[in-house]
């Protein structure tokens, strides 16, 4: 006769929290970032960041350039208000479209998952284990992990837009968003060069120099939200920025020789 086994089972940790599991039909809880993380997905701070540094740039250039060529100061200020228009409508106008082709081909793209999430469900049911696998799971681990995740038609559609197109459904960038902060941040970084000006300065110098000021802390706050050295970031923009600024008005003075 076999002995009967009379060990104890081992029992959970009452120090370690159980996870509840989800009710019948429920979606997984949704996990919320962690709270040291930046928001890497957000649809406002590369065009943010670009129009600052564009509209600083290629404000105090063009307004170099012009000075160079001897004009009187208020063609400077014209130049200078000029280009802060032109340039902050068409930075928004460029950001909308860009962001709106590149949202409607990811929703299109997702459209795509979802019929085929319904026609061949078996078949994206083995792409995800497939790709579960190639990660260095155990195949029956994969599939399984896999099953579970494509219960949900919602969820499996998000899995597979994750780990297929490399996208997340519900974080994509707004248009509006995107063009409105270009905008916003392409005249306040073009104002700059131009504000020297209109509170009554009629040499270059003070111009030049509030600019410079701009990018070095338009990049130092990069490399901030970046976690890049602050001063090296504001150097490498203030460099990049003061030779185009420097190259353009040694152009002017060329075209102004050339010309007078």
């Amino acid at each position: 006769m076999t002995p009967l086994d009379t060990t104890t089972p081992p029992q959970p940790d009452p120090a370690v929290p159980l996870a509840a599991a989800p009710e019948d039909g429920a979606s997984a809880p949704h996990v919320p970032p962690h709270p040291h993380h930046r928001d890497v997905n957000g649809g406002w701070l590369r065009p943010a960041v670009f129009g600052a540094m564009d509209g600083l740039v290629s404000n105090l250039a063009l307004m170099s350039g012009v000075a160079g060529g001897a004009v009187a100061p208020h063609t400077v200020v014209l130049t200078g208000l000029a280009g802060l228009a032109a340039g902050a409508f068409s930075m928004a106008a460029g950001e909308y479209t860009s962001v709106a082709s590149q949202r409607e081909l990811v929703l299109a793209e997702l459209e795509v998952e979802r019929r085929e999430l319904r026609r061949n469900p078996e078949e994206e049911l083995a792409e995800l284990a497939a790709v579960y696998e190639a990660r260095g799971v155990e195949p029956r681990l994969a599939a399984e992990v896999a099953r579970q995740l494509s219960a949900d038609p919602e969820q499996a559609l998000e899995v597979h837009a994750r780990e297929e197109l490399g996208v997340d459904p519900e974080d994509l960038p707004s248009p509006l968003v995107a063009a409105g902060s270009s905008f916003v941040s392409f005249a306040l970084g073009a104002l700059l060069p131009v504000l020297p000006y209109l509170l009554g300065a009629s040499a270059l110098w003070p111009a030049v120099v509030l600019a410079l000021l701009g990018l070095f802390g338009c990049g130092a706050v990069v490399a901030r939200v970046t976690a890049r050295t602050w001063w090296y970031g504001g150097l490498r923009q203030l460099v990049l920025g003061g030779a185009a600024a420097g190259v353009t008005y040694l152009l002017g003075n060329l075209f102004g020789a050339a010309l007078g």
